[in-house]
C-alpha cells in the first residue's frame, strides 16, 4: 500500500499568528543584551518582594482528606463555604448551592461561553480590557464584540454604542469591575443600565471582579460587588484566588450564578454537567482554600500599599514633569495607563522604551487602545525600582 506524504490539518480556531511583533523582539533584544532593563510591567505578586506566610500557606496542602477521591461537580462543599463567607464580607449573600468551583478565572470564562454560546454567538467586552479574552472566545468558537469606555475626567461606558453593538447573535455582556487596565469601577447607575439592557434583550451579564479588593483610593459611596442586591437579568460573578489572595499558583476560581430563580436554576444544572465533565479542581487546593481565604487580608494589604505608593509616585513625577507624563485617573487595580506625549513617532512608543531606554511597559493597543503614546504600566513592583523605572521612562 502507497502512503502520500500529506499534511497533518488543525483547526482555524487555533490559526493564530504566532510570529514576534517587533515589540515582543524589542523586549527580547533588551533582555538579552547585558544592561540594565527597567522593567514596568512586572504583575506577578509572588515575585514583587512581597511577605508570604510560606508555613500558614502549605500547611493547609498537608490535608489527609486529600487522600480520598469524592468529587462534586460544583466544588467541595467546604470550599464553596469559605467562598460563600469571602462574599458576606463583601455585605452579599451567596448560596453556598450557587458557586461552581473551577481552576481559573480563564476556565470560568470557557464554561460560560459554553453554557451561554453555540458557534458564532456573541459576547460583548469593553475597550480597553485583557487582550486574553480574544484567545478564550476562540477557543469556544465565540465572537467577541467590543463596545468602548471613553476617557473624560475618568472611564465611562459608551451605553449608546454598547447597545448598537447588540445583534440578534449576543448572548452575554461581559464588564470587569474595576476594569483591567482602566481600573474603572463599574457605578451604580451603570450596573441599573447594563441589568436593564440584558432583561430587555434577553441577555446574560458576566461580571469579572478579581481586582474587587483593591481599590487605590476611596469612594463615596463605595463601589460594591455585583453579588450584592437584587439581580433581575442572569448575572454570573467571577473571582478566584490569583488576586484575592495573591496566590495565582494555586489554580483556585470560582462562578457565582444569581439571578432570576428558574434561569439561575437551568444555568447551574447545565454547569454542573459541564464542571463534572472536566472536574478540573484538585482536592488539595479546595481543602486549602478556607485557611487561605480566611488570611487573605495580609498579602491584600501590602499589595494595596505597593500600589498605591507607586500611584502616588506617578502623580507626583507628573506634576514635576508638566508636558511629558500624564497619569489617566485610575480608582482601583494593579494597572495605570500613562501618557507620554514626547513619545510619539513612527515607531510605538513602548518598543521605542525598550530599545532606547530598556524601559518595559506595554504597549497601549495590547489592550484595545488606539492613542498614540498610550502605555501600561503595573504598579506592584518594588517602590524604589518603579520610581527609577518611571525617571528613565520620560528621560
Amino acid at each position: 500500500m502507497l502512503y502520500h506524504n500529506a499534511v497533518s490539518r488543525f483547526s482555524t480556531r487555533t490559526s493564530w499568528d504566532s510570529s514576534e511583533s517587533s515589540y515582543a523582539a524589542a523586549v527580547r533584544e533588551a533582555r538579552a543584551s547585558g544592561r540594565r532593563v527597567y522593567d514596568l510591567t512586572v504583575s506577578n505578586p509572588t515575585r514583587c518582594g512581597f511577605d508570604y506566610d510560606a508555613e500558614a500557606l502549605l500547611s493547609p496542602l498537608w490535608d489527609p482528606r486529600a487522600l480520598v477521591y469524592d468529587p462534586d461537580p460544583r466544588g467541595m462543599r467546604v470550599a464553596r463555604e469559605a467562598v460563600a463567607e469571602y462574599y458576606a464580607g463583601h455585605e452579599a449573600s451567596v448560596s453556598v448551592d450557587d458557586l461552581i468551583l473551577t481552576t481559573s478565572t480563564s476556565e470560568s470564562y470557557s464554561f460560560l461561553f459554553r453554557l451561554l454560546c453555540d458557534a458564532g454567538d456573541e459576547v460583548l467586552v469593553a475597550e480597553p480590557s485583557y487582550p486574553l479574552f480574544d484567545f478564550l472566545a476562540d477557543l469556544d468558537d465565540v465572537r467577541l464584540r467590543p463596545y468602548p469606555l471613553f476617557y473624560d475626567h475618568g472611564w465611562w461606558i459608551d451605553f449608546s454604542e454598547l447597545e448598537r453593538a447588540i445583534t440578534p447573535r449576543t448572548r452575554a455582556i461581559l464588564v470587569v469591575h474595576p476594569n483591567n487596565p482602566t481600573g474603572h469601577w463599574t457605578g451604580s447607575g451603570e450596573r441599573e443600565r447594563l441589568e436593564a439592557l440584558c432583561v430587555r434583550h434577553g441577555l446574560a451579564l458576566i461580571v469579572d471582579e478579581v481586582f474587587l479588593d483593591y481599590p487605590l483610593r476611596e469612594l463615596t459611596p463605595p463601589p460594591r460587588s455585583f453579588a450584592c442586591g437584587a439581580h433581575p437579568a442572569l448575572t454570573f460573578v467571577l473571582s478566584g484566588l490569583s488576586k484575592i489572595a495573591g496566590l495565582p499558583q494555586m489554580k483556585a476560581a470560582w462562578i457565582a450564578a444569581l439571578g432570576p430563580e428558574r434561569e439561575r436554576a437551568e444555568a447551574l444544572a447545565r454547569l454542573e454537567i459541564v464542571a463534572d465533565t472536566f472536574l478540573s479542581m484538585n482536592a488539595p487546593v479546595q481543602l486549602a482554600m478556607p485557611s487561605w481565604l480566611a488570611g487573605c487580608a495580609g498579602i491584600q494589604g501590602q499589595i494595596r500599599e505597593r500600589a498605591r505608593e507607586n500611584l502616588a509616585t506617578l502623580q507626583r513625577v507628573a506634576g514635576e514633569s508638566p508636558g511629558r507624563l500624564h497619569v489617566l485617573e485610575v480608582e482601583a487595580g494593579w494597572s495605570a495607563v500613562l501618557g507620554l506625549p514626547g513619545c510619539v513617532g513612527e515607531v510605538d512608543c513602548a518598543e521605542r522604551l525598550a530599545r532606547e531606554r530598556g524601559v518595559l511597559v506595554h504597549p497601549g493597543w495590547f489592550y484595545g487602545m488606539g492613542e498614540a503614546g498610550r502605555v501600561v504600566v503595573s504598579l506592584i513592583g518594588l517602590a524604589e525600582e518603579f520610581a527609577i523605572s518611571i525617571q528613565r521612562a520620560i528621560g
